[in-house]
């Protein structure tokens, strides 16, 4: 007996919990083929701010806990997505058309990414810091800080690799985010947003919103509470225009998509490096 199909509407990820948008919109997400997955909610720009206010309180959680502590949450999230991998492969292939090896390929290299950057956490300290040298009976050290809540539209295509290449820097830092997911291929990302949910990162840490980026992104590159913006995942010319220039307002610190750029490429550490901000320290000898 055939079974009946389950329409599934898959939620936003706002503040450590799974809700719909507050406007109630969803929209039917496809596969390569066209043929239809289930529902995902539509973000508003109500549910851009309440992001933003969730990722200001994660934000003081997550980079008041050790660099150490960071490390062995994120390991533990890698953990946590290596036990839904058949899932994740399911969701890969469907979204981006990939047979089952290559979905597979894929997940594999986004865990594997995940735990490199869980790896940085306590380490980006001794790397990019320094003891300056300086004239006079004093020590100058230059220590890297996180910047603050990260605005992240990421590619609209990797739906998994390139989601975890713009996320798990943020985060290894000790910077909190508010991601807009890939519009067309939302389903790997709300699978991540479950799995954050129930692992050690803190509530409001990562928010995870999905629907349209035209109509998501001016608001949080906007936000004045919004310290840094990462358009990795705008291939439109004029909304990224839009979105610099909203950005500009608030002085926002912006990255903007490199031409060019293989989001499956190991990853160095600008990434990292670009929403870090160095405080310099200056200390008397002796005391």
């Amino acid at each position: 007996m055939a079974r009946e199909l389950i329409r599934k509407t898959y939620k936003l990820y706002i503040g450590g919990a799974l809700s719909r948008s507050e406007s109630g919109r969803s929209y039917a997400v496809v596969d390569a083929d066209g043929g239809f997955v289930a529902h995902a909610a539509q973000a508003s720009r109500k549910d851009v701010r309440d992001a933003v206010v969730a990722a200001r309180a994660g934000f003081h959680r997550w980079s008041g806990a050790t660099a150490y502590n960071r490390g062995q949450v994120l390991y533990r999230v890698a953990e946590m997505m290596e036990g839904r991998r058949e899932q994740f492969v399911a969701e890969v292939a469907r979204s981006e058309g990939l047979t089952r090896r290559q979905a597979t390929a894929v997940v594999d290299a986004s865990v594997d990414r995940w735990v490199w950057y869980a790896g940085w956490t306590d380490k980006l300290a001794q790397v990019h810091g320094n003891a300056n040298p300086v004239a006079g009976p004093f020590f100058n050290f230059s220590l890297p800080e996180p910047t603050g809540v990260v605005g992240v539209v990421a590619p609209g295509e990797s739906s998994l690799l390139g989601l975890v290449s713009v996320v798990a820097p943020v985060l290894a830092t000790g910077c909190s985010a508010v991601v807009l997911a890939s519009q067309s291929r939302p389903l790997p990302a709300v699978t991540l947003a479950e799995v954050l949910a129930t692992s050690d990162v803190p509530a409001g840490a990562v928010n995870v919103l999905t629907g349209s980026v035209a109509e998501t992104g001016p608001p949080l590159a906007g936000h004045a509470d919004i310290n840094a913006l990462d358009l990795t995942g705008v291939d439109d010319a004029s909304l990224a225009v839009e979105l610099e220039r909203a950005a500009a307002q608030t002085l926002t610190r912006v990255r903007r998509p490199d031409a060019g750029e293989d989001i499956s490429a190991t990853p160095g550490l600008s990434r990292m490096l670009g929403v870090l901000e160095v405080k310099t320290v200056w200390h008397p000898v002796g005391t």
